[in-house]
């Protein structure tokens, strides 16, 4: 009998092929990427195919730079890098403030944009722009991805450098035909995760270690400041640890805020400067010595300053130090500790007076601001919502920051009660980042509460986005400090050309956010009155239990500023 002809299986020999899009996804999903944020367009849809066969979530937002901004605020929550996707030419280009604003608060996400194909290199393509150029002064690194069986190797590339020392974004730009394009399956590298890449935990020297652990346990009035690398290590419970054992007042900055719970007896938060005036020691643990440090110049002259960071190009950068360590801060704490293990009770029994003079000194710090905390006045004065801000918070709210004078207040009274749950936009000073920030929390986080306070000129930047907290379910809890003006900038223009001038440029609509809520499918309702507050918050916060975004809108007086402000601190 005749043996029966041989067939070809099409779907086998089709099974061994995938397109770029496809290798975009899988490199992702090996990333434990579990989200994209996005934007639509013609150059990068096929990897919203790829994400559907790989299970990746794709949340598809009104603007690139909501896009960016989430992937960074994923970063931050969720201690790995984010992903946004966005498609060429203007879709990059809007994206560019969430890079930048990562870049500077040192965060780690890709950013994939679209591009012209290859084929049609400067032939003047649809969206065609040097978008790598024009990424590579914000980013760790910005490329091109040259042909389809590099995606994924470039992909596990990019991501290696947004973890490279301090981290921060990566760009890569993927042609169109190179995404549309298929490839044998064994031809392309599929990097594994945890297989291609070494431990960003390093530790400092050893040497350098004990010199800081001889400084500490000979110094009388030490002080800490944990600033934002102290939650990109995870190292709040070794911080905590650091200060305790060692009796050190510490005191925080940035993604630093909720190191410590409030009340705890080495936590300080209103005599910074006094410490700084006082301290033999200061130990400057993951900030830099930039603007919100007066760049080195508001610590003492003739202190021995100890500087603790990831970046090498940090340490010693505006200002001279005494010692500095480089590597991740937390191996770098427990090191020092485990240094200073049986030298006696390691200087910490001395420093008993110096914690209690800073302790009197908070609590008359505290007593000078209580009137203006509780005022009662109308206009509402700003201080009393970050008052009744602080009383609302419970252990598992997330506290957002977005917007200029009014969160810049807020920091003065919000005490966050856990490590992580505290986010604003970093050294850049980006506003619109509330929203985008609290889309990514809610989706790290779904069982805890997202409360996002903004400024009114901060949430017109990115508010219309408050529509995709309700199509993707992500119910957060938004409150507006609404004096209808950019009231930061308001306050420098009044004091450098006096009251005719000062409102130039800077004053705004009365937008009643209650009623803008309502009509994008949320909760929504305003408050003059400070004895509403209250009562409007719990409102909100029930109808968020009910998976309703809410915001409460609270008409706040416009000629209150926080001290910095009327200072014009942030410029000196």
């Amino acid at each position: 009998m005749a043996e029966p002809a041989k067939t070809t299986d099409v779907r086998a020999s089709q099974a061994e092929k995938v397109s770029g899009g496809h290798l975009v996804a899988k490199a992702l999903k090996n990333e434990g990427i579990d989200v994209i944020f996005t934007l639509c367009g013609g150059h990068i849809i096929d990897i919203y195919d790829g994400c559907m066969d790989e299970g990746i979530k794709i949340i598809d937002v009104r603007h690139e730079q909501v896009a960016a901004h989430a992937a960074d605020g994923y970063a931050r929550m969720s201690g790995k890098p984010g992903c946004a996707v966005v498609t060429a030419g203007p879709g990059t280009t809007d994206a560019v403030t969430g890079v930048a604003n990562a870049f500077r608060a040192e965060s780690p996400f890709l950013l994939i944009g679209g591009q012209g194909a290859l084929t049609q290199h400067k032939m003047g393509s649809l969206q065609d722009l040097p978008h790598v150029d024009i990424m590579q002064a914000i980013t760790k690194f910005a490329a091109t991805v040259p042909s389809t069986e590099r995606v994924a190797d470039m992909i596990s590339m990019a991501f290696r450098e947004c973890l490279n020392g301090a981290p921060g974004p990566s760009f890569l730009e993927i042609p169109r035909d190179v995404l549309d394009a298929k490839v044998d399956l064994d031809k392309a590298r599929i990097p594994q995760a945890g297989r291609y890449r070494a431990s960003t935990r390093v530790l400092a020297d050893p040497d350098d270690i004990e010199k800081l652990a001889d400084i500490l346990v000979k110094s009388e009035r030490p002080c800490v400041l944990f600033g934002t690398q102290v939650w990109t290590c995870r190292a709040s419970e070794v911080a905590r640890e650091f200060a305790r054992t060692l009796n050190i007042p510490a005191y925080m900055n940035g993604a630093g805020r909720g190191t410590f719970p409030p009340g705890d007896p080495h936590h300080f938060h209103r005599t910074r400067r006094m410490a700084f005036d006082k301290a033999d020691v200061i130990v400057i643990v993951g900030t830099p010595f930039d603007f919100r440090m007066g760049y080195g110049k508001r610590l003492r002259a003739d202190a021995t300053v100890v500087q603790i960071d990831m970046d090498y190009r940090t340490v010693g950068k505006n200002r001279d130090i005494s010692l500095g360590l480089v590597g991740d801060v937390g191996r770098i704490l427990q090191a020092v500790l485990d240094a200073t293990s049986g030298r006696g009770d390691n200087g910490a029994g001395k420093r008993k007076g110096w914690l209690q003079e800073l302790r009197v000194a908070e609590a008359k710090a505290y007593e000078k601001i209580l009137p203006e905390l509780k005022s009662d006045a109308t206009p509402i004065n700003p201080y009393r919502v970050a008052y009744e801000l602080n009383e609302f918070l419970t252990e598992d709210t997330i506290y957002i920051g977005d917007g200029g004078d009014v969160v810049t207040i807020s920091a003065q009274a919000v005490q966050p009660h856990l490590p992580g749950h505290w986010m604003d936009p970093g050294p850049l000073g980006t506003l619109g980042v509330g929203v985008p920030f609290a889309l990514a929390a809610k989706h790290v986080h779904p069982e805890k509460e997202v409360l996002c306070y903004f400024g009114d000129g901060a949430l017109a930047m990115t508010g219309w986005d408050f529509e995709t907290a309700v199509r993707f379910k992500l119910p957060f809890l938004g409150v507006v400090g609404n004096n209808s003006a950019m009231n930061q900038i308001r306050c420098g223009q009044i004091m450098k050309y006096g009251k005719e001038r000062g409102d130039i440029g800077n004053m705004l609509g009365d937008v009643p956010f209650g009623k803008f809520a309502e009509i994008l499918g949320g909760h929504g309702e305003d408050v003059r009155e400070p004895k509403d507050i209250r009562p409007a918050l719990e409102r909100a916060r029930e109808a968020v239990a009910s998976g309703k975004p809410a915001l409460v809108n609270i008409w706040v007086d416009i000629d209150v500023w926080a001290p910095g402000t009327r200072n014009q601190t942030m410029y000196k």
